[in-house]
C-alpha cells in the first residue's frame, strides 16, 4: 500500500473539498433553477407579457446555458482550487520538511541548530518546544563533555602517580619504604573515594538511594561529631566550635547520611581555611531545623556561587591545589539533603568566609521523654 506524504494529503483533501463543493452546487443548481426560471415566467406572463409556445423553448435554452455555465465554473474552480491547495500545503509542509532537517542536523551532532519562528501558530509553537529541547540538550550534552574530561583528569593523576612509583621500584631507580608505600596506599584511597562518590552521586540522582531514618537528638549527634573533627585540628590554626541550643527539636533523619553531609561540609570547609574557625550552628525556625557551617576561609566569588553545588565543578583556586577535591561532595550533599524533604544554600564573601546552611523538616515531637513519629 502506498503511503501518501502530509504535502499530498493536504492537496488532495482540500482539492475532494472543493470537488464535493462544486458537484454540490451544480446538483443543486440543476434541479431547482429550471424550476425557479419557469416560475418567474409564468409570473411575467401574469403581468401582460405575452410568452406563449416560447416558454418551452426558453426553457430548453436556460438549461443549456446552466449546463455549459457549470461545466466551466467546474473546472475552472477546480483548477484554481488545485493551485490554491499545492500552494497551501506546500506552504504548511514546507516548515515541517524545515524541522525535520534540522532534527537530522541535531542528531548528527549539530547541537547549535535552532528553529526560526513560524507564521503557523501551531506550528511555531512546536518549533519553540523543539528549540527549548536542544537548548537542555545542547547544555546535557556539554556537562557531560566536562564531567569525562574532569573524571578523566581526577582518575589520571593518581594513577599516573602509583604507576610512576611502581616502574621505578621496578626499575630499580628508588628502594620502597614505608613513605612510598603510604604514598600508594593513599593514592589508592584517593581512587576508591572518587569511585565511591560517583557511584553514591548516582544511586542518589536515579532515587536509588534508600534512606534509614530514626528520631535524632541532633545536639547529641552534632557534640560527638565535632569532638571526632577535633582531634584533627590540634596541630593546626583552625577551631572548630558547636552553636547548638540544648532544646533542639528531634528530626527523622538518616543518620549515617546526616554524617556524610557534615563531614563534606567540613572538609570543604578545612580545606580552604588555612587559619580561622569553622562553627557548626543549629537552630529550629517553625517545622524547620536549621544547619550550618560556616568558616572564616577564603570564600567564594559572587560569580561561582551559582555553579558550587553542580557534579565535578570546582573554582579555578582548587583546581591548581594538588588535592583540591573532586569537585563531588558538594553535590552529594545537595542530593542527600532534597531526599530528605530540605534544601542547601551557600552565602560567601571572598577573603571573609563561606556559610552553607540547610534545613530539615521536623516530623517527630517529643512529649514527656517519649519520641512520637
Amino acid at each position: 500500500m502506498i503511503k501518501l506524504n502530509l504535502q499530498v494529503r493536504l492537496f488532495f483533501s482540500h482539492l475532494l473539498v472543493t470537488i464535493v463543493g462544486e458537484t454540490a452546487y451544480s446538483v443543486v443548481g440543476n434541479f431547482f433553477s429550471p424550476r425557479f426560471f419557469q416560475i418567474h415566467l409564468q409570473h411575467l406572463e401574469g403581468k401582460g407579457l405575452t410568452i406563449g409556445n416560447a416558454n418551452a423553448q426558453l426553457l430548453e435554452v436556460f438549461e443549456a446555458a446552466w449546463i455549459r455555465g457549470n461545466l466551466w465554473s467546474l473546472l475552472i474552480g477546480t483548477l484554481a482550487a488545485a493551485i490554491l491547495s499545492y500552494w497551501i500545503a506546500m506552504r504548511i509542509v514546507q516548515p515541517l520538511n524545515q524541522l525535520e532537517t534540522i532534527v537530522y542536523q541535531f542528531a548528527n551532532g549539530q547541537l547549535d541548530k535552532r528553529m526560526p519562528n513560524l507564521e503557523i501558530p501551531e506550528l511555531n509553537s512546536l518549533a519553540k518546544s523543539f528549540n527549548r529541547m536542544a537548548a537542555t540538550l545542547e547544555e546535557v550534552e556539554e556537562r557531560r563533555r566536562e564531567i569525562i574530561d574532569d573524571l578523566t583528569h581526577e582518575l589520571r593523576t593518581p594513577l599516573t602517580i602509583i604507576r610512576g612509583r611502581l616502574e621505578e621500584i621496578a626499575d630499580g631507580i628508588i628502594v620502597a619504604n614505608s613513605q612510598i608505600y603510604s604514598r600508594l596506599i593513599r593514592e589508592t584511597k584517593r581512587l576508591q573515594r572518587l569511585i565511591n562518590d560517583l557511584q553514591e552521586l548516582s544511586q542518589a540522582e536515579i532515587g536509588n538511594l534508600s534512606l534509614n531514618r530514626q528520631p535524632t537528638n541532633l545536639q547529641y549527634f552534632f557534640k560527638l561529631l565535632v569532638e571526632k573533627f577535633t582531634d584533627q585540628l590540634l596541630d593546626s590554626d583552625r577551631v572548630l566550635n558547636l552553636d547548638c541550643p540544648t532544646n533542639l527539636p528531634y528530626v527523622m533523619v538518616d543518620r549515617d547520611r546526616l554524617e556524610q553531609i557534615l563531614v563534606n561540609l567540613f572538609s570543604n570547609a578545612f580545606r580552604h581555611t588555612s587559619q580561622g574557625s569553622i562553627t557548626l550552628k543549629a537552630w529550629s525556625d517553625s517545622d524547620q531545623v536549621w544547619i550550618s557551617v560556616q568558616d572564616t576561609g577564603s570564600g567564594i566569588a559572587p560569580e561561582e556561587l551559582p555553579h558550587v553545588f553542580r557534579r565535578f565543578w570546582r573554582s579555578p583556586e582548587s583546581r591548581s591545589q594538588k588535592y583540591g577535591g573532586t569537585g563531588i561532595g558538594l553535590a552529594i550533599c545537595r542530593r542527600l539533603i532534597e531526599l530528605h524533604g530540605g534544601k542547601i544554600f551557600v552565602e560567601s564573601q571572598l577573603g571573609v568566609g563561606s556559610t552553607f546552611k540547610f534545613f530539615l523538616p521536623i516530623n517527630v515531637r517529643v512529649d514527656n521523654g517519649i519520641r512520637q513519629n
